[in-house]
Protein backbone atom coordinates (compact mmCIF):
# COMPACT_ATOMS: atom_id res chain seq x y z
CA UNK A 1 0.00 0.00 0.00
CA UNK A 2 2.56 2.21 0.97
CA UNK A 3 4.67 1.90 -2.60
CA UNK A 4 1.26 2.48 -4.44
CA UNK A 5 0.87 5.62 -2.38
CA UNK A 6 4.25 6.82 -3.00
CA UNK A 7 3.89 6.15 -6.37
CA UNK A 8 1.04 8.07 -6.82
CA UNK A 9 2.05 10.85 -4.72
CA UNK A 10 5.41 10.90 -6.71
CA UNK A 11 3.26 10.82 -10.28
CA UNK A 12 0.81 13.42 -8.77
CA UNK A 13 3.87 15.95 -7.88
CA UNK A 14 6.41 15.14 -10.20
CA UNK A 15 4.86 18.03 -12.81
CA UNK A 16 4.93 20.52 -10.02
CA UNK A 17 8.37 19.85 -9.00
CA UNK A 18 9.40 19.78 -12.73
CA UNK A 19 7.74 23.39 -12.71
CA UNK A 20 9.57 24.10 -9.73
CA UNK A 21 13.03 23.18 -10.99
CA UNK A 22 12.67 25.30 -13.81
CA UNK A 23 11.57 28.58 -12.46
CA UNK A 24 14.35 27.71 -9.71
CA UNK A 25 16.56 27.55 -12.63
CA UNK A 26 15.56 30.96 -14.91
CA UNK A 27 15.08 33.07 -11.92
CA UNK A 28 19.39 31.86 -11.22
CA UNK A 29 19.86 32.75 -15.06
CA UNK A 30 18.34 36.08 -14.49
CA UNK A 31 20.67 39.08 -15.28
CA UNK A 32 21.07 41.50 -12.39
CA UNK A 33 23.15 44.26 -12.37
CA UNK A 34 24.28 45.86 -8.82
CA UNK A 35 23.77 49.81 -8.39
CA UNK A 36 27.44 49.78 -6.32
CA UNK A 37 29.97 47.68 -6.24
CA UNK A 38 34.00 47.29 -6.82
CA UNK A 39 35.90 44.58 -7.18
CA UNK A 40 40.25 45.49 -6.74
CA UNK A 41 42.92 43.71 -8.13
CA UNK A 42 46.80 43.88 -9.07
CA UNK A 43 49.36 44.29 -11.66
CA UNK A 44 52.19 45.69 -13.07
CA UNK A 45 53.58 46.87 -16.69
CA UNK A 46 56.73 48.22 -18.53
CA UNK A 47 56.52 51.65 -19.86
CA UNK A 48 59.35 53.27 -21.84
CA UNK A 49 61.84 50.80 -19.42
CA UNK A 50 60.29 51.39 -16.51
CA UNK A 51 58.28 48.75 -14.20
CA UNK A 52 54.99 49.82 -13.25
CA UNK A 53 52.78 48.45 -10.41
CA UNK A 54 48.87 49.18 -10.12
CA UNK A 55 45.66 48.70 -9.04
CA UNK A 56 42.60 48.13 -11.12
CA UNK A 57 39.62 48.25 -9.91
CA UNK A 58 36.23 47.39 -11.99
CA UNK A 59 32.75 48.16 -10.52
CA UNK A 60 29.60 50.18 -10.77
CA UNK A 61 28.40 53.67 -9.20
CA UNK A 62 24.90 54.70 -9.22
CA UNK A 63 23.31 57.40 -10.66
CA UNK A 64 20.83 59.05 -8.46
CA UNK A 65 17.20 60.11 -8.51
CA UNK A 66 15.63 63.60 -7.36
CA UNK A 67 14.94 60.60 -4.95
CA UNK A 68 17.98 59.83 -3.84
CA UNK A 69 17.73 56.02 -4.90
CA UNK A 70 20.10 55.02 -8.16
CA UNK A 71 18.35 55.51 -11.30
CA UNK A 72 21.14 54.05 -12.93
CA UNK A 73 24.38 51.82 -12.75
CA UNK A 74 27.30 52.75 -14.55
CA UNK A 75 29.76 50.44 -14.88
CA UNK A 76 33.87 51.87 -15.23
CA UNK A 77 37.56 50.54 -15.17
CA UNK A 78 39.47 52.31 -12.86
CA UNK A 79 43.87 52.17 -13.09
CA UNK A 80 45.54 53.66 -10.11
CA UNK A 81 49.07 53.29 -10.18
CA UNK A 82 50.30 51.95 -6.61
CA UNK A 83 53.89 52.86 -6.25
CA UNK A 84 53.45 57.11 -5.96
CA UNK A 85 52.78 59.33 -2.76
CA UNK A 86 50.04 61.88 -2.68
CA UNK A 87 48.23 60.54 -4.83
CA UNK A 88 45.38 63.31 -4.83
CA UNK A 89 47.94 65.32 -6.59
CA UNK A 90 48.55 62.74 -9.58
CA UNK A 91 46.74 63.82 -12.64
CA UNK A 92 43.22 61.41 -13.50
CA UNK A 93 41.68 61.39 -16.63
CA UNK A 94 37.95 60.11 -17.48
CA UNK A 95 38.00 58.67 -20.95
CA UNK A 96 34.89 57.90 -23.38
CA UNK A 97 34.34 56.75 -26.64
CA UNK A 98 31.58 57.77 -29.01
CA UNK A 99 28.77 56.53 -31.06
CA UNK A 100 26.30 57.85 -29.10
CA UNK A 101 25.80 54.42 -27.69
CA UNK A 102 29.62 52.96 -27.95
CA UNK A 103 30.99 51.63 -24.79
CA UNK A 104 34.63 52.00 -23.56
CA UNK A 105 36.42 49.31 -25.04
CA UNK A 106 37.83 50.45 -27.74
CA UNK A 107 39.99 53.09 -25.98
CA UNK A 108 40.63 50.90 -22.95
CA UNK A 109 41.85 48.25 -25.06
CA UNK A 110 43.48 49.82 -27.98
CA UNK A 111 44.71 52.86 -26.92
CA UNK A 112 45.84 54.22 -23.36
CA UNK A 113 45.55 51.40 -20.33
CA UNK A 114 48.27 49.33 -19.14
CA UNK A 115 46.71 46.11 -21.20
CA UNK A 116 46.03 46.19 -24.81
CA UNK A 117 44.52 44.13 -27.73
CA UNK A 118 46.66 41.31 -29.47
CA UNK A 119 46.42 42.88 -32.78
CA UNK A 120 48.90 42.78 -36.12
CA UNK A 121 51.05 46.10 -36.37
CA UNK A 122 49.27 47.22 -38.73
CA UNK A 123 45.18 46.64 -36.78
CA UNK A 124 44.53 43.24 -38.35
CA UNK A 125 42.61 40.79 -36.08
CA UNK A 126 44.54 37.60 -35.12
CA UNK A 127 43.91 34.66 -33.23
CA UNK A 128 43.64 33.60 -30.74
CA UNK A 129 41.82 36.71 -29.37
CA UNK A 130 44.33 37.75 -26.58
CA UNK A 131 45.47 40.50 -24.16
CA UNK A 132 48.84 41.51 -23.43
CA UNK A 133 50.63 44.40 -21.83
CA UNK A 134 50.78 47.38 -22.91
CA UNK A 135 54.22 48.70 -22.79
CA UNK A 136 52.71 52.41 -24.55
CA UNK A 137 49.99 52.97 -21.73
CA UNK A 138 50.07 56.43 -20.39
CA UNK A 139 49.82 55.01 -16.59
CA UNK A 140 53.01 56.46 -16.07
CA UNK A 141 52.19 60.23 -16.05
CA UNK A 142 47.88 59.40 -15.12
CA UNK A 143 45.18 57.34 -13.42
CA UNK A 144 42.72 56.38 -15.85
CA UNK A 145 38.61 56.02 -15.83
CA UNK A 146 37.31 54.28 -18.59
CA UNK A 147 33.41 55.02 -18.49
CA UNK A 148 30.69 53.18 -20.20
CA UNK A 149 27.65 55.28 -20.23
CA UNK A 150 24.57 54.03 -19.60
CA UNK A 151 22.94 51.09 -22.01
CA UNK A 152 26.87 50.74 -23.06
CA UNK A 153 28.97 48.03 -21.76
CA UNK A 154 27.46 46.78 -19.01
CA UNK A 155 25.65 49.77 -17.44
CA UNK A 156 22.07 50.00 -17.30
CA UNK A 157 19.25 51.76 -16.47
CA UNK A 158 17.52 50.67 -12.66
CA UNK A 159 14.30 50.93 -10.75
CA UNK A 160 12.02 53.92 -11.33
CA UNK A 161 15.04 55.52 -14.19
CA UNK A 162 13.64 56.73 -17.37
CA UNK A 163 15.15 56.45 -20.52
CA UNK A 164 14.57 60.27 -21.07
CA UNK A 165 16.98 60.77 -18.71
CA UNK A 166 20.21 59.32 -19.95
CA UNK A 167 19.74 59.94 -23.58
CA UNK A 168 20.19 63.02 -25.41
CA UNK A 169 23.45 65.23 -25.76
CA UNK A 170 22.83 67.25 -22.52
CA UNK A 171 20.75 64.41 -20.68
CA UNK A 172 24.06 62.70 -21.58
CA UNK A 173 26.12 65.76 -20.49
CA UNK A 174 24.24 66.51 -16.92
CA UNK A 175 24.30 63.12 -15.51
CA UNK A 176 28.24 62.19 -16.72
CA UNK A 177 29.06 65.46 -14.48
CA UNK A 178 27.22 64.26 -11.57
CA UNK A 179 28.47 60.94 -11.75
CA UNK A 180 32.58 62.70 -12.21
CA UNK A 181 31.85 64.78 -9.41
CA UNK A 182 30.29 61.57 -7.08
CA UNK A 183 33.82 59.72 -8.33
CA UNK A 184 36.25 62.58 -7.11
CA UNK A 185 34.69 61.97 -4.02
CA UNK A 186 34.21 58.81 -3.48
CA UNK A 187 37.98 58.21 -4.35
CA UNK A 188 39.81 61.50 -3.03
CA UNK A 189 40.57 62.91 -6.45
CA UNK A 190 39.51 66.85 -6.09
CA UNK A 191 43.30 68.33 -6.06
CA UNK A 192 44.04 65.85 -9.07
CA UNK A 193 45.05 67.41 -12.25
CA UNK A 194 41.80 66.32 -14.27
CA UNK A 195 41.80 65.61 -18.19
CA UNK A 196 39.19 64.55 -20.22
CA UNK A 197 39.40 61.69 -23.32
CA UNK A 198 36.74 61.54 -25.67
CA UNK A 199 37.00 59.93 -28.73
CA UNK A 200 34.04 60.58 -32.16
CA UNK A 201 30.96 61.51 -30.95
CA UNK A 202 32.61 61.95 -27.31
CA UNK A 203 34.42 65.07 -28.42
CA UNK A 204 30.25 66.28 -28.31
CA UNK A 205 30.58 65.04 -24.83
CA UNK A 206 33.87 66.10 -23.52
CA UNK A 207 32.93 69.97 -25.03
CA UNK A 208 30.10 69.43 -22.86
CA UNK A 209 31.29 68.16 -20.25
CA UNK A 210 33.75 70.93 -19.65
CA UNK A 211 31.26 73.17 -19.25
CA UNK A 212 28.66 71.25 -17.14
CA UNK A 213 31.69 70.46 -14.65
CA UNK A 214 33.02 74.08 -14.30
CA UNK A 215 29.42 75.94 -14.24
CA UNK A 216 27.88 73.45 -11.97
CA UNK A 217 30.16 71.55 -10.12
CA UNK A 218 33.70 74.15 -9.74
CA UNK A 219 35.56 71.14 -11.48
CA UNK A 220 38.00 73.11 -13.65
CA UNK A 221 39.56 70.87 -16.31
CA UNK A 222 43.25 70.99 -16.94
CA UNK A 223 43.16 69.68 -20.45
CA UNK A 224 40.21 68.10 -22.66
CA UNK A 225 41.88 65.89 -25.88
CA UNK A 226 39.31 65.00 -28.57
CA UNK A 227 40.40 61.74 -30.82
CA UNK A 228 38.82 61.53 -34.16
CA UNK A 229 35.83 64.15 -33.15
CA UNK A 230 32.93 65.48 -34.59
CA UNK A 231 32.28 68.86 -34.41
CA UNK A 232 30.72 70.09 -31.68
CA UNK A 233 28.11 72.12 -33.49
CA UNK A 234 30.76 74.78 -34.50
CA UNK A 235 30.20 76.47 -38.00
CA UNK A 236 32.25 74.27 -40.02
CA UNK A 237 32.64 74.90 -43.35
CA UNK A 238 31.44 72.95 -46.34
CA UNK A 239 32.45 69.40 -45.55
CA UNK A 240 32.71 68.04 -49.14
CA UNK A 241 35.69 70.92 -49.94
CA UNK A 242 36.86 69.83 -46.43
CA UNK A 243 37.34 66.49 -47.68
CA UNK A 244 39.58 67.16 -50.54
CA UNK A 245 42.83 66.83 -48.67
CA UNK A 246 41.60 63.68 -46.88
CA UNK A 247 40.86 61.93 -50.38
CA UNK A 248 44.13 63.06 -51.51
CA UNK A 249 45.78 61.15 -47.93
CA UNK A 250 43.68 57.86 -48.80
CA UNK A 251 44.64 58.07 -52.49
CA UNK A 252 48.58 58.13 -51.73
CA UNK A 253 48.35 55.81 -49.18
CA UNK A 254 46.32 53.25 -52.04
CA UNK A 255 49.42 54.56 -54.91
CA UNK A 256 46.87 56.54 -57.24
CA UNK A 257 47.97 59.80 -57.23
CA UNK A 258 49.85 60.85 -60.41
CA UNK A 259 53.40 59.59 -60.19
CA UNK A 260 55.17 63.05 -59.57
CA UNK A 261 52.65 63.24 -56.48
CA UNK A 262 52.83 59.79 -55.61
CA UNK A 263 56.83 60.14 -54.55
CA UNK A 264 56.36 63.19 -52.57
CA UNK A 265 56.13 62.55 -48.59
CA UNK A 266 52.37 63.09 -47.52
CA UNK A 267 52.73 65.80 -45.43
CA UNK A 268 54.26 68.10 -48.32
CA UNK A 269 51.64 66.90 -51.07
CA UNK A 270 48.63 67.50 -47.94
CA UNK A 271 50.56 71.25 -47.56
CA UNK A 272 49.27 72.22 -50.75
CA UNK A 273 45.92 70.47 -51.05
CA UNK A 274 44.92 72.19 -47.92
CA UNK A 275 46.20 75.37 -49.09
CA UNK A 276 44.05 74.65 -52.49
CA UNK A 277 41.19 73.53 -50.41
CA UNK A 278 40.74 77.01 -48.42
CA UNK A 279 41.73 79.41 -51.05
CA UNK A 280 40.71 78.39 -54.60
CA UNK A 281 38.38 74.90 -54.38
CA UNK A 282 35.72 76.37 -51.64
CA UNK A 283 35.41 79.88 -53.79
CA UNK A 284 34.51 78.03 -56.61
CA UNK A 285 32.01 75.63 -54.89
CA UNK A 286 30.35 78.26 -53.45
CA UNK A 287 29.31 79.73 -57.05
CA UNK A 288 27.15 76.85 -57.75
CA UNK A 289 26.18 76.22 -61.21
CA UNK A 290 27.19 79.87 -61.47
CA UNK A 291 30.58 79.39 -61.77
CA UNK A 292 32.37 79.76 -65.31
CA UNK A 293 33.12 76.98 -67.47
CA UNK A 294 36.86 77.69 -67.95
CA UNK A 295 37.23 77.74 -64.22
CA UNK A 296 35.16 75.24 -63.78
CA UNK A 297 37.06 72.58 -66.40
CA UNK A 298 40.40 73.89 -64.00
CA UNK A 299 38.71 73.20 -60.96
CA UNK A 300 38.05 69.58 -61.84
CA UNK A 301 41.45 68.77 -63.61
CA UNK A 302 43.31 70.10 -60.22
CA UNK A 303 40.69 67.71 -58.35
CA UNK A 304 41.33 64.49 -60.41
CA UNK A 305 44.61 65.22 -59.74
CA UNK A 306 44.59 65.68 -56.00
CA UNK A 307 42.30 62.41 -55.75
CA UNK A 308 42.92 59.74 -58.13
CA UNK A 309 39.84 59.92 -59.44
CA UNK A 310 38.56 60.77 -63.66
CA UNK A 311 38.33 64.16 -64.60
CA UNK A 312 34.68 62.95 -65.57
CA UNK A 313 34.28 61.78 -62.23
CA UNK A 314 34.64 64.96 -61.01
CA UNK A 315 32.38 66.95 -63.36
CA UNK A 316 29.42 64.33 -63.06
CA UNK A 317 29.47 65.16 -59.10
CA UNK A 318 29.19 68.97 -59.63
CA UNK A 319 32.69 69.43 -58.56
CA UNK A 320 32.06 67.93 -55.00
CA UNK A 321 31.78 63.65 -55.07
CA UNK A 322 30.57 62.69 -51.83
CA UNK A 323 32.62 60.20 -49.59
CA UNK A 324 30.40 57.19 -50.29
CA UNK A 325 30.73 57.69 -53.86
CA UNK A 326 34.81 57.94 -53.91
CA UNK A 327 35.06 55.03 -51.33
CA UNK A 328 33.44 52.89 -54.02
CA UNK A 329 35.39 54.45 -57.05
CA UNK A 330 38.25 54.80 -55.81
CA UNK A 331 39.71 50.98 -56.67
CA UNK A 332 37.00 49.81 -58.98
CA UNK A 333 38.73 48.40 -60.87
CA UNK A 334 40.74 46.21 -58.42
CA UNK A 335 37.30 45.13 -57.64
CA UNK A 336 37.35 46.50 -54.12
CA UNK A 337 35.62 49.35 -52.11
CA UNK A 338 37.23 51.20 -49.02
CA UNK A 339 36.77 51.17 -45.36
CA UNK A 340 35.07 54.32 -43.63
CA UNK A 341 36.36 55.26 -40.45
CA UNK A 342 39.36 53.79 -41.94
CA UNK A 343 40.00 53.91 -45.76
CA UNK A 344 43.10 51.41 -45.25
CA UNK A 345 40.83 48.34 -45.32
CA UNK A 346 39.31 46.84 -48.56
CA UNK A 347 36.33 45.40 -48.44
CA UNK A 348 34.24 43.59 -51.40
CA UNK A 349 30.44 44.03 -52.34
CA UNK A 350 28.03 42.51 -54.28
CA UNK A 351 28.71 43.82 -57.11
CA UNK A 352 31.09 46.95 -58.73
CA UNK A 353 28.49 49.06 -60.16
CA UNK A 354 27.22 51.94 -57.83
CA UNK A 355 28.18 54.90 -56.33
CA UNK A 356 27.86 53.61 -52.91
CA UNK A 357 28.33 50.69 -50.77
CA UNK A 358 25.40 48.08 -50.21
CA UNK A 359 26.54 45.66 -47.30
CA UNK A 360 26.21 46.93 -43.89
CA UNK A 361 29.44 46.90 -42.20
CA UNK A 362 32.67 48.79 -43.28
CA UNK A 363 35.51 45.93 -43.55
CA UNK A 364 37.15 47.82 -40.70
CA UNK A 365 34.07 47.49 -38.41
CA UNK A 366 33.97 43.93 -39.10
CA UNK A 367 37.76 43.31 -38.31
CA UNK A 368 37.75 45.69 -35.47
CA UNK A 369 34.93 43.72 -33.55
CA UNK A 370 35.89 40.39 -34.66
CA UNK A 371 38.96 41.23 -32.27
CA UNK A 372 37.65 43.46 -29.78
CA UNK A 373 34.47 41.34 -28.59
CA UNK A 374 36.08 38.52 -27.68
CA UNK A 375 38.95 40.25 -25.78
CA UNK A 376 36.73 42.11 -23.73
CA UNK A 377 34.37 40.07 -22.41
CA UNK A 378 37.73 37.83 -21.57
CA UNK A 379 39.98 40.51 -19.92
CA UNK A 380 36.58 41.84 -17.86
CA UNK A 381 34.61 38.67 -16.85
CA UNK A 382 37.78 35.85 -16.21
CA UNK A 383 40.76 38.49 -16.04
CA UNK A 384 39.31 41.00 -13.58
CA UNK A 385 36.64 38.77 -11.97
CA UNK A 386 33.49 40.88 -13.01
CA UNK A 387 30.90 38.38 -13.06
CA UNK A 388 27.53 38.73 -14.84
CA UNK A 389 24.76 36.89 -17.15
CA UNK A 390 24.84 40.52 -18.62
CA UNK A 391 25.68 40.83 -22.50
CA UNK A 392 28.74 43.62 -22.75
CA UNK A 393 26.98 46.60 -25.35
CA UNK A 394 29.68 47.33 -27.30
CA UNK A 395 27.08 49.92 -29.19
CA UNK A 396 23.97 49.72 -26.58
CA UNK A 397 20.40 51.07 -26.98
CA UNK A 398 20.40 54.81 -26.36
CA UNK A 399 17.78 56.15 -29.65
CA UNK A 400 15.71 58.12 -29.63
CA UNK A 401 18.66 60.76 -29.21
CA UNK A 402 17.47 64.37 -28.57
CA UNK A 403 20.21 66.21 -30.59
CA UNK A 404 19.71 69.87 -29.50
CA UNK A 405 21.08 71.47 -32.43
CA UNK A 406 19.34 74.39 -32.49
CA UNK A 407 20.32 75.19 -28.85
CA UNK A 408 23.49 76.53 -27.31
CA UNK A 409 26.19 73.81 -29.10
CA UNK A 410 28.77 72.04 -27.20
CA UNK A 411 31.80 73.55 -28.83
CA UNK A 412 30.75 76.97 -27.93
CA UNK A 413 30.81 75.54 -24.10
CA UNK A 414 34.33 74.39 -24.50
CA UNK A 415 35.37 77.68 -25.78
CA UNK A 416 33.83 79.72 -23.06
CA UNK A 417 35.82 76.67 -20.36
CA UNK A 418 38.54 77.63 -21.78
CA UNK A 419 37.97 82.01 -21.79
CA UNK A 420 37.04 81.49 -17.94
CA UNK A 421 40.17 79.06 -17.16
CA UNK A 422 43.35 79.99 -18.58
CA UNK A 423 44.64 76.42 -17.41
CA UNK A 424 42.45 74.72 -19.81
CA UNK A 425 43.76 73.44 -22.94
CA UNK A 426 42.89 71.30 -25.85
CA UNK A 427 44.67 68.59 -27.78
CA UNK A 428 43.39 67.26 -31.27
CA UNK A 429 44.16 63.66 -32.41
CA UNK A 430 43.35 62.68 -35.94
CA UNK A 431 43.59 60.28 -38.90
CA UNK A 432 44.70 60.91 -42.48
CA UNK A 433 42.62 57.75 -43.87
CA UNK A 434 39.69 58.49 -41.06
CA UNK A 435 36.51 59.28 -43.75
CA UNK A 436 33.93 59.36 -40.95
CA UNK A 437 35.31 62.02 -39.53
CA UNK A 438 38.32 63.85 -41.70
CA UNK A 439 41.28 64.87 -40.16
CA UNK A 440 40.84 68.55 -42.44
CA UNK A 441 37.38 69.15 -40.90
CA UNK A 442 38.41 68.41 -37.60
CA UNK A 443 41.32 71.05 -38.00
CA UNK A 444 39.10 73.83 -39.63
CA UNK A 445 36.69 72.75 -36.25
CA UNK A 446 39.83 74.11 -34.33
CA UNK A 447 40.03 77.41 -35.91
CA UNK A 448 36.36 77.70 -35.35
CA UNK A 449 36.67 76.94 -31.93
CA UNK A 450 38.94 80.26 -31.23
CA UNK A 451 37.96 83.31 -33.99
CA UNK A 452 39.65 86.14 -31.32
CA UNK A 453 42.86 83.71 -32.16
CA UNK A 454 43.72 84.68 -28.43
CA UNK A 455 43.66 80.69 -27.30
CA UNK A 456 45.72 78.97 -30.54
CA UNK A 457 48.23 78.70 -28.36
CA UNK A 458 46.62 76.30 -25.76
CA UNK A 459 44.71 74.45 -29.06
CA UNK A 460 46.77 71.55 -30.41
CA UNK A 461 46.75 69.23 -33.73
CA UNK A 462 48.37 66.22 -33.98
CA UNK A 463 47.72 63.86 -37.05
CA UNK A 464 48.67 60.30 -37.62
CA UNK A 465 49.17 57.87 -41.08
CA UNK A 466 46.17 55.78 -40.13
CA UNK A 467 42.49 55.92 -39.48
CA UNK A 468 39.34 57.00 -36.77
CA UNK A 469 41.43 54.80 -34.23
CA UNK A 470 44.57 55.76 -34.83
CA UNK A 471 45.95 53.22 -31.70
CA UNK A 472 45.38 50.46 -33.66
CA UNK A 473 48.06 51.13 -35.82
CA UNK A 474 51.07 50.39 -33.58
CA UNK A 475 53.36 52.60 -35.15
CA UNK A 476 50.47 55.59 -34.71
CA UNK A 477 50.00 53.77 -30.92
CA UNK A 478 53.54 55.07 -30.33
CA UNK A 479 53.07 58.45 -31.77
CA UNK A 480 50.02 59.22 -29.94
CA UNK A 481 50.32 58.28 -26.86
CA UNK A 482 53.39 60.00 -26.66
CA UNK A 483 52.00 63.07 -28.18
CA UNK A 484 49.68 62.51 -24.94
CA UNK A 485 51.77 61.86 -22.88
CA UNK A 486 53.81 65.16 -23.72
CA UNK A 487 50.31 67.28 -23.26
CA UNK A 488 49.78 66.05 -19.75
CA UNK A 489 52.93 66.28 -18.27
CA UNK A 490 53.11 70.08 -19.96
CA UNK A 491 49.47 70.67 -19.04
CA UNK A 492 50.05 70.60 -15.15
CA UNK A 493 50.84 74.00 -13.74
CA UNK A 494 53.86 74.46 -11.24
CA UNK A 495 53.25 74.44 -7.53
CA UNK A 496 51.94 77.46 -6.22
CA UNK A 497 51.47 78.90 -10.34
CA UNK A 498 48.08 81.24 -10.07
CA UNK A 499 45.76 80.41 -12.89
CA UNK A 500 45.36 84.70 -14.68
CA UNK A 501 45.76 85.98 -18.10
Amino acid sequence: MCNKTGKFLYQLISPFLLLLVCVTSVHAQKSTLPADTTIVSSDEVTVNGKRISYQVTVGTQPVYGADGAPDAAVFYTYYKRSDVDQVENRPIAFSFNGGPGAASLWMHLGYTSPKRLEISDEGYPIQPYGIVDNPHSIIDVADIVYVDPVNTGFSRILNDGKREDFFGVYQDITYLADWIDNFLSRQGRWRSPKYLIGESYSATRVAGLSGELQDMHGIYLNGVVIVSGTKMELPISSNEVLQLPNYTAVAWYHNKLPEDLQKKDLTEILSEVEKYAIEEYLPAVERGGFIDEDQKQAVAEKVARYTGLKKEFILDHNLTVPTKAFRKELLRDEGYFLGFSDARYKGIDKMDAGDTFTGSTPPESAAWDNAFMPAINTYLRKDLNFKTDLQYLVSGPVFPWPWDRFTDGTGEKLRNAMMQNPKLEVLFQAGYYDMLVNYFRQKNGMWKLDPSGKMKDRLHFKVYESGHMMYVREEDLVKSTNDLREFIQQTIPMKGEPAKY
